[in-house]
């Protein structure tokens, strides 16, 4: 009898825990779709791989440099071998853990226009707006943007 009992407790505990882990990997997920910075210059798409999240630029109002019209590369990179690889198409936001109450952390920005990267927070304001938090050492010591989301992932 108190093995039965023991055991319909231990089913009911696995339960609870399985569906509260699916609860928080749905929240996790609501950061995946393409999203806007509030300079309009890019626009990026945030997916997951593997358990983290990262971001790509997916598309650049002025694409092509005007000299050449070839397509812009990451031309202020500190490393010289990647000062070649075209903007489009580049991961920008990169290892991001979810980690509760509409928020991503542990993760990287690397901002083209300077090439330098940055530790980052991502904080969701409501569905469709997120503050990305790019800091050096502490986050007091950081710049916040408001990006807009454009597109939600198809299910």
């Amino acid at each position: 009898m108190i093995t039965n009992i023991l055991k319909t407790a231990l089913l009911i505990f696995a339960f609870s825990m399985s569906a509260s882990a699916g609860f928080s990997q749905a929240e996790a997920d609501k950061l995946i779709g393409v999203w806007e910075p509030s300079h309009g210059k890019a626009k990026v798409k945030v997916e997951k791989i593997g358990s983290k999240y990262y971001g790509k630029i997916v598309w650049l109002k002025e694409p092509n440099k005007p000299e050449t019209n070839e397509p812009k590369t990451d031309q202020n990179n500190p490393d010289e071998k990647m000062r070649s690889t075209p903007l489009r198409g580049y991961r920008i936001l990169k290892d991001f853990n979810y980690t509760g109450e509409n928020e991503w952390s542990e993760g990287t920005i690397y901002d083209p226009e300077n090439g330098n990267t940055y530790s980052c927070t991502i904080k969701m304001k409501d569905d469709n707006t997120i503050e990305i938090r790019g800091f050096i050492g502490v986050s007091a010591l950081g710049r916040t943007d408001i990006w807009k989301r454009l597109q939600t992932p198809k299910k």
